[in-house]
């Protein structure tokens, strides 16, 4: 197997996660969590669209983790989302996580928020 040092810029990776909680860059984040390029924050759920529209002017995909498994978003928030500009990918918490990590360590504009396993 060959390793690879990853680099993250400004953003920071989801170190892991567990039943109820996230760990970014070694700091625990209880309940669900927004984490991106403006820092990482509790995230209140589906009901919580004013934090995820905050991040449109920063951002061009945002992973949005559904928990343990994969669900559909409100089609209210997937529009709000979509007509603010940002690309929406929608999967299970674990899968987003990581995802969120390899395209964090190649530079893009992205954001993840989810909800905890």
């Amino acid at each position: 197997m060959q390793l690879n040092e990853m680099s993250f810029t400004g953003a920071v990776p989801v170190d892991g996660y567990g039943p109820g909680f996230f760990r970014v860059g070694g700091n625990v984040v209880q309940g669900g969590l927004i984490t991106g390029p403006n820092g990482t924050a509790n995230w209140g759920g589906y009901e919580d669209t004013e934090a995820l529209l905050a991040l449109a002017d920063d951002i061009d995909v945002l992973f949005v983790g559904t928990g343990a498994e994969i669900a559909h978003v409100p089609a209210d928030l997937r529009q709000s989302l979509e007509a603010a500009g940002l690309g929406v990918e929608v999967m299970n918490s674990p899968a987003a996580c990581r995802t969120y990590n390899v395209l964090l360590s190649e530079g893009r504009r992205i954001a993840l928020a989810a909800l905890p396993v």
